[in-house]
């Protein structure tokens, strides 16, 4: 079978465990080149990773003859501008989520990759993860009955390096990163929703900046409705006094409950009174079962990956749509 050469623009912290290893150690697939701007970064990256080449410009990268496919793991400011160089040069796209600043950012981006016939992946990983699967598989079976509403709630406290105005980390900023924290994990919890039941279509909220420690929300609250009738509410707060993290998905005939971070176990409840507890743990490259779908597919195997353009720019308007009225405010 032919391998998938791949090279990687932005190898961060989300590379050195989560992503970067799993494209050398996936079948059928190699990691050949990297990209930094800071070209001493890259290059130790790269000796580190054992990886052959590396580079200090995204456009050699992606015109490197002997890169097949480019993962872009940088801040969402720039996924639409490498996705564009990368479709102009034929090159398949597996792009870190969320998929771009805003939705219409994403729809050029989609635009652009089936103007050039160019695949075009979103790291939402959790549509492959065991865990969640096995959420899948329980609703799908009907195990809940008619699935009726969904609650999530995420929040935990107010950590120290957001209190450096000067080094803002970039997940604040919203010139680069979309919005604030809500954008960076809230996304991971709407997408996998999507995955799960379908589409959203529609959605009310509000967000604010309680502490006013940095240009982004801190606090976001706000209720959907899927295209199937399901209802659906969220609170998500990053200055609050622990750390908590749970989405139940209620039907008729019972609940489950999971936290969208970590491997806490999976709980469910029946209306029978039976309870019942799964513990999956998350592989240590967490994003490898995804990425082995999307070489599954680049090989010709059609619709095996279940996270492409199409559905990580559904996650980016549900956040365009609850964070407008904050954003406008500014």
């Amino acid at each position: 079978m032919k391998i998938i050469k791949w090279g990687i623009i932005g190898c961060g912290n989300v590379t050195e465990v989560k992503s970067g290893p799993a494209f050398q150690k996936a079948p059928n697939s190699a990691l050949v080149a990297v990209m930094r701007r800071d070209a001493a970064l890259a290059e130790d990256y790269a000796k580190r990773h054992n990886v052959p080449k590396w580079y200090s410009n995204a456009v050699d990268l992606i015109n490197d003859p002997e890169v097949d496919a480019v993962y872009i793991a940088t801040p969402p400011s720039s996924h639409k501008e490498y996705t564009i160089l990368c479709a102009k040069a034929g090159k398949p796209v597996y792009v870190e989520k969320p998929m771009a600043l805003t939705f219409e950012e994403c729809n050029e981006m989609i635009s652009v990759c089936k103007e050039h016939n160019v695949p075009l992946f979103v790291a939402y990983y959790r549509r492959s993860l065991p865990r969640f699967l096995k959420i899948k598989e329980i609703i799908d079976e009907g195990k809940l009955g008619a699935i009726r509403h969904v609650n999530c709630v995420l929040y935990h406290p107010f950590e120290e390096r957001y209190d450096d105005e000067i080094n803002l980390p970039w997940t604040v900023l919203p010139h680069i990163s979309g919005g604030g924290i809500f954008v960076d994990l809230a996304c991971h919890t709407l997408d996998f929703l999507d995955f799960v039941l379908g589409p959203i279509k529609s959605v009310r909220g509000h967000a604010t900046s309680q502490l006013m420690a940095y240009p982004a929300e801190d606090s976001v609250s706000m209720s959907f409705l899927f295209e199937n009738g399901i209802h659906g509410t969220g609170i998500w707060n990053f200055a609050s006094f622990e750390r908590y993290d749970v989405t139940e998905i209620v039907g008729d005939k019972g609940k489950i409950a999971f936290s969208t971070f970590g491997d806490d176990p999976i709980k469910i409840e029946y209306a029978n009174g039976d309870k019942q507890t799964i513990e999956i743990e998350n592989p240590l490259h967490i994003q490898q079962p995804f990425i082995e779908t999307v070489i599954e597919e680049l090989l010709g195997n059609e619709g095996i990956s279940p996270s492409k353009g199409t559905s990580g720019a559904r996650t980016s308007w549900v956040i365009d749509e609850v964070l407008k009225e904050f954003r406008n405010s500014k």
